[in-house]
């Protein structure tokens, strides 16, 4: 099913009612003497099923709903919400908005996006497929996935559950621009995560899937497989002393790192001078053959858009190119705030892709770390978003002449952003789509890794 014509049915109010909705507030925002006004409008459900040791353990279904207003009075901007649709507390929160608009201090950079940026016209992109799952129905599927998660290895004796997830909602951008935007999307996901032990060694490990569309997930019996593998794999894990050594950061956590520079050249970041980035455009950031792309448009895309949260149309751009950052993530705030233009990104980036020239399969990415570390997981918050310093707790697998040797664990691995981000020398084809950052795993040149 496209995004733009979706059966109202599923929802608790027709789309044509959350458009309705918007013109109302529009016009008593102006009735109210706003010069101008914004509003959010959305509407959406979701079922959550989690099964542990082949028992129900939760079922969470939920309908939100919910508004947000924005008012101007030249240039002094007010905000409030609420989850009310009647037609009183839409006034009430009109109202509201007006009211903190009067008395807050006017800003020479607040206002809606300017008119000629607005997406007037813009592609379907398929972000909206409802996945017609009965409770009963995700209940089998969460048990066949913990069910394969124990049948992959009989050292899997315990279970912190299997989950399937299914999220539908609508929404609404309008502003008194006369733009009206706006379509449904949906979000499903299947997950688990198992215990593996013997003797006296207990590890943990998980694995999911993410799609808008169900057909696109991992199948419940390869999420259980994976999620029994990885939890058996890591049994056994030991400490290792303290070196400098070449590090390979997984797949599933290698898109962190482009989450880190994604943060860094984000016009919030940027104005506020808390970046380590801070007048990157045009320096050489990254390796030499690193290629970062944003791409709105992808169909079935998790980050994908037409437009972003101020309307303004989204475009396809090369972030880095060549190592070389060519541009930021810029909102119409934070774009008037640093004299730019607008980038189409506000809310962030959209599909945030990063590719190599040197692009690897993983056995060949191990041959080339020769010995160093696999990185399977990251604990802790150590990333200084000033100064780039970098350092996580970390597990994974100790890595010697190209083949995994043994797991490890309690190690820290530190080192900065600007040096892991130029001391890239291979990307893995082993990309995961779970999120709007993607990546293959990547190999970085030299790491601290603090153990024994």
């Amino acid at each position: 099913m496209s995004d733009l014509t979706v059966s109202t049915s599923r929802f608790s109010y027709p789309f044509t009612t959350l458009q309705q909705i918007a013109r109302d507030i529009l016009t008593q925002a102006k009735q109210g003497g706003a010069t101008a006004c914004e509003t959010n409008v959305s509407d959406g459900f979701g079922q959550t099923v989690t099964v542990r040791q082949s028992t129900v353990e939760t079922i969470e279904y939920n309908r939100d709903k919910g508004l947000s207003v924005t008012v101007y009075l030249g240039q002094k901007r007010g905000n409030a919400s609420t989850s009310d649709f009647s037609p009183q507390a839409i006034r009430d929160t009109v109202a509201a908005a007006l009211s903190i608009a009067r008395y807050t201090a006017e800003d020479d950079c607040a206002g809606l996006a300017e008119k000629d940026r607005l997406a007037r016209d813009y592609p379907q992109l398929a972000l909206y497929f409802p996945w017609q799952l009965s409770v009963e129905q995700a209940i089998e599927l969460a048990k066949e996935c913990e069910q394969a998660g124990f049948a992959a290895d009989p050292k899997i004796t315990n279970s912190e559950g299997a989950t399937v997830s299914t999220s539908e909602s609508q929404f609404i951008y309008a502003n008194s621009l006369d733009f009206m935007g706006g379509y449904p999307v949906s979000r499903h996901s299947v997950s688990c995560a198992l215990i593996a032990e013997h003797n006296e060694s207990k590890q943990r490990d998980y694995w999911y899937s993410v799609a808008r569309d169900a057909v696109d997930l991992e199948s419940a019996q390869e999420i259980g497989r994976k999620t029994g593998l990885r939890s058996a794999a890591r049994l056994g894990a030991r400490k290792i002393a303290t070196c400098e050594v070449p590090v390979i950061f997984e797949a599933p956590i290698a898109s962190s790192l482009i989450g880190h520079f994604a943060s860094a050249i984000s016009g919030g970041s940027l104005y506020r001078k808390s970046s380590f980035l801070l007048d990157s455009i045009g320096e050489q950031v990254f390796a030499p053959d690193i290629q970062i792309l944003d791409l709105p448009y992808l169909p079935k895309g998790l980050g994908s858009g037409p437009f972003d949260e101020d309307g303004v149309a989204t475009m396809e751009r090369k972030i880095v190119e060549n190592g070389i950052v060519q541009g930021y993530f810029l909102g119409s705030y934070s774009a008037r705030k640093l004299k730019m233009d607008t980038t189409g990104n506000a809310g962030g980036a959209h599909n945030l892709i990063i590719q190599s020239a040197n692009t690897l399969d993983v056995p060949a990415l191990l041959k080339k770390l020769h010995t160093g570390l696999l990185v399977t997981e990251l604990l802790g918050h150590g990333v200084n978003g000033v100064t780039g310093d970098y350092s996580r707790g970390a597990s994974g697998f100790w890595v010697e002449n190209g083949r995994i040797a043994y797991p490890v664990e309690e190690i820290t691995i530190a080192g900065n952003l600007k040096d892991i981000y130029r001391g890239i020398l291979a990307i893995g084809d082993d990309v995961i789509v779970r999120g709007s950052k993607q990546s293959g795993s990547i190999l970085i040149d030299r790491m601290t890794v603090a153990g024994d």
